[in-house]
């Protein structure tokens, strides 16, 4: 179990919530749920629904579509952001490499803690939009090196 100092701490690392005030993040750390995952545990996988933001505690997760890996992610990494937005179901699946520990915010407790501090929802929009700049990138050298 984290202590509240060492959720914060954690909380505060995460992109999505570097701007928001120490008190606002005591509170939203404190209500978070904290999962355990044994390796090679599928966290989600694509396609299926989800209403869940993840963030590594310990470990390491690998975010795919069948074999072929998307991202590698560990501590203080944050994943599943996209289906807290929209009614699509998860667009790859997420495992745990080794023994993960992450702490969980749902779609309703973000969707309130928006209400009460709207800053949130364009931090998030910041990090997705980072995430489509990289894609893109990653798609145009894929592209480029075809052509070559």
């Amino acid at each position: 179990m984290l202590t509240s100092i060492d959720r914060l701490l954690l909380v505060r690392g995460v992109p999505i919530f570097k701007e928001l005030r120490d008190d606002f993040l005591v509170r939203l750390a404190s209500i978070m749920n904290e999962i355990s995952f044994p390796s090679g545990k599928t966290i989600f996988a694509e396609g299926q629904e989800g209403r869940s933001l993840y963030i590594v505690v310990a470990g390491k997760v690998r975010v795919h579509l069948s074999e072929k890996d998307l991202a590698l992610l560990d501590k203080g990494s944050c994943f599943g952001e996209m289906s807290l937005f929209d009614a699509e179901p998860r667009s790859a699946s997420v495992t745990a490499m080794i023994k993960t520990e992450c702490l969980v915010l749902t779609q309703q407790q973000l969707y309130e803690a928006i209400d009460e501090t709207p800053g949130i929802a364009v931090n998030i929009i910041r990090l997705l939009s980072r995430r489509i700049r990289s894609q893109n990138l990653q798609l145009n050298e894929l592209q480029a090196s075809k052509q070559l």
